[in-house]
């Protein structure tokens, strides 16, 4: 049987893709693709003392801005077909409008252009967020699962979002297997 037929051929590295997402409004928030380098994202990382990766030409970001005011943003580095998202960060949203529901909107934003991006993945902090993440389909994963080339980042804990169809479950190689004894 020749290999094609018995396992799919590997994914080419995700490329950069420029965001053909429309800008979306919510309870008077404007959330929008960040322009390259998302400097006002990473400037209100800074202020509230949260990581922020490198810039890099093919991240995907996204900000929330309440009237003139950036209130939020979101970050996803990239790594060939995964990514990392850092944040969501959200300072002083407008009166009764709830932090949680605008971290939801900007991860929900991340993952749709992530998928339309081509990325397989995309690995989070949890941050004390459960509630956004399971909301928008992540779900908690083993430390040891993660990709080498996003270890090292700031955080405890590790969720992730599969694009439906993108995985399979692990199986052990033949032979290494070992029987469990009864007693």
């Amino acid at each position: 049987m020749r290999r094609a037929a018995r396992r799919p051929a590997a994914r080419p590295a995700a490329e950069p893709a420029p965001s053909t997402l429309e800008p979306r409004t919510w309870q008077g928030i404007l959330y929008r693709p960040c322009q390259a380098g998302a400097g006002a994202v990473r400037t209100l990382f800074q202020y509230a003392g949260a990581f922020a990766p490198v810039p890099r030409p093919d991240e995907l970001a996204w900000e929330a801005e309440a009237g003139e005011r950036l209130v939020g943003g979101a970050v996803v580095e990239r790594q060939g077909a995964h990514g990392m998202i850092h944040g969501p960060v959200v300072v002083e949203p407008p009166e009764g409008t709830e932090s949680l529901e605008v971290a939801a909107q900007l991860v929900a934003a991340l993952i749709t252009e992530a998928t339309a991006a081509g990325l397989d993945s995309v690995y989070a902090r949890p941050q004390g967020l459960d509630r956004v993440w399971v909301r928008t389909g992540f779900v908690p994963m083993p430390e040891a699962s993660l990709p080498d080339s996003l270890r090292g980042r700031p955080g405890t804990g590790l969720h992730v979002w599969r694009r439906p169809g993108s995985y399979v479950l692990a199986t052990p190689e033949p032979g290494t297997l070992r029987s469990r004894a009864r007693g």
